[in-house]
């Protein structure tokens, strides 16, 4: 027992040590967070126990073919279970894929497990069975500004090889997609790319370096992944090889034997066919007779509108039954403007939702081909602040994540960026809204996110050539109280805020954070 005649000296000795040994609120909200320059690039072969990762929620149309590869980081061989799984669908409990056929329309709860020999993981997933198709932003590869018009089924099939061994399929990475260039052309400076455009019943061919479309599929879907596929609505495609005009259902058909689940659709000659016609009819015209087409096929085909944001196509995008749209030209040509191009694509955040999303283009980064050359990939020039920058703007915003770098020369660093599974969730959120943007000068910026458990995430981005302090107020993010903030980069809680966020944010670049009660 503590006597009395010491009880006042002790509680004030207390109290005076608590006051200097724990950090006040107020002390927590003025201190500047000071990330550093490097973040934690983890490559995510080095991750050891099972983490599932991907979507909390997936859309399907009942009856269609099913096909899922559960992301799932962690040292295989694996074992999986999924408890509450629909009697029409199959699960290989070795790969974590789950096929068979959608099942009937309605929404179907279900828990993921997966195990290896050193712990285990669950998560909650939901199918949803009805109209409506990704559910959350598509996730993938695509070979455009890479390899240009030297693509082969070869580098598809080893595009594939790579989303597998290189950790990107565990966390959520599985469309497979061919752009321009897999048909014959009336001309090309390759003659093997150069041949008669269709056969005598109508039918597109491939070139020759694509000798069998269904093999390449097949091949792809056998690792749980999905391919996908372009053309035109015009006569010709924009590196001027066959398009669809005039043949467009038979041309849907054909992508639909083929095994395709994904189809890129780019405006390219079909302006010689539009003429002056400007209205917004003239502009719609095309992707609501593909958008009727695939509607009408017993095959989920995700259907990417590609015509660089004309006639504000994110106002009717979803109408003619796209599934996102670009917002803008291509990216390839103006890298050194992410800051800005994002910036204009958060203006139309009120137009992104579940199966409905805004696309400013492919992520760009590792080793990539110069757009204007159609040059050889060669490793990019964008400082690494700014890649780290890149992907948080495209993940804030609800962005399609497709990259378009070689992946055969895919480095630790672009891994580490490509594939943080808690930025990438910041993405995938099922509530599926676009990042606001608040501007604070010329130079710096900050964009919130509202995510689906009633957290926020928030990047504060600095454009300036140097180190520059970003902050943000909790009443600027109609928020109040004490509030958990998580370095999502460095995947680490950096302390418990009341009124404020200051970062010192590394030249141009990004602190990514998370904001939980």
């Amino acid at each position: 027992m503590i006597k009395k005649s010491i009880m006042p000296l002790f509680l004030f000795i207390t109290v005076f040590v608590l006051a200097f040994t724990l950090p006040s609120q107020s002390q927590n909200d003025n201190k500047k967070y000071y990330p550093g320059e490097k973040s934690e690039s983890v490559n995510p072969k080095q991750i050891i126990k099972p983490r599932i990762n991907g979507p909390l929620v997936y859309g399907s149309r009942p009856g269609h073919p099913f096909l899922y590869r559960i992301p799932c980081q962690g040292n295989r061989p694996m074992r999986f279970v999924v408890r509450g799984l629909p009697e029409e669908l199959h699960l290989d409990k070795e790969k974590g894929i789950i096929s068979g056929v959608t099942p009937p329309r309605g929404e179907y709860s279900m828990v993921i497990e997966a195990r290896n020999p050193k712990g285990k993981d669950k998560r909650n997933f939901k199918i949803v069975s009805g109209d409506k198709i990704a559910l959350t932003p598509p996730m993938g590869w695509n070979h455009w500004y890479a390899h240009y018009s030297r693509i082969t089924d070869k580098m598809m099939r080893e595009a594939a090889d790579v989303i597998i061994n290189s950790g990107m399929a565990d966390v959520g990475y599985q469309y497979v997609n061919i752009d321009d260039c897999w048909m014959n052309a009336p001309k090309h400076s390759d003659p093997e790319r150069v041949g008669p455009l269709r056969d005598e019943n109508g039918n597109i061919l491939p070139n020759s370096y694509f000798p069998d479309m269904k093999g390449l599929t097949d091949y792809i879907h056998g690792k749980g992944l999905k391919a996908g596929i372009y053309t035109s609505p015009g006569p010709l495609t924009c590196g001027g090889f066959s398009g669809s005009y005039q043949h467009e259902e038979q041309d849907a058909k054909q992508f639909v034997a083929w095994g395709f689940d994904f189809l890129k659709y780019d405006w390219c000659s079909y302006g010689r066919i539009a003429g002056i016609d400007k209205s917004l009819e003239a502009y719609q015209k095309p992707y609501l007779q593909m958008g009727n087409i695939l509607e009408s096929l017993n095959r989920d085909i995700v259907f990417n509108l590609c015509q660089y944001g004309m006639g504000e196509v994110w106002k009717w995008g979803a109408e003619v039954g796209g599934n996102s749209w670009r917002t803008a030209g291509d990216l390839g040509f103006e890298l050194h403007r992410i800051f800005d191009i994002a910036i204009s694509n958060s203006n139309h955040r009120q137009y992104s939702k579940p199966g409905e999303w805004n696309d400013p283009d492919y992520i760009q980064i590792g080793w990539i081909g110069n757009a204007r050359e159609e040059g050889i990939p060669k490793p990019t020039t964008m400082p690494r602040n700014m890649q780290y920058a890149y992907m948080s703007l495209w993940c804030l915003m609800a962005s399609p994540l497709i990259y378009s770098g070689d992946l055969s020369k895919i480095d630790e660093f672009t891994l580490g960026i490509l594939c943080n599974p808690e930025v990438i969730e910041i993405d995938q959120d099922p509530l599926g809204e676009g990042g606001l943007v608040i501007p604070r000068d010329s130079s710096s910026f900050v964009m919130v996110k509202n995510l689906v458990d009633g957290s926020l995430s928030v990047g504060l981005f600095n454009r300036r050539k140097n180190p520059a302090e970003v902050s943000v107020n909790w009443n600027e993010l109609q928020i109040t109280g004490r509030r958990t903030v998580r370095d999502l980069w460095r995947r680490k809680d950096i302390g418990v805020y009341n009124n404020k966020f200051i970062a010192e944010v590394p030249a141009e670049g990004v602190v990514m954070i998370k904001i939980s009660k």
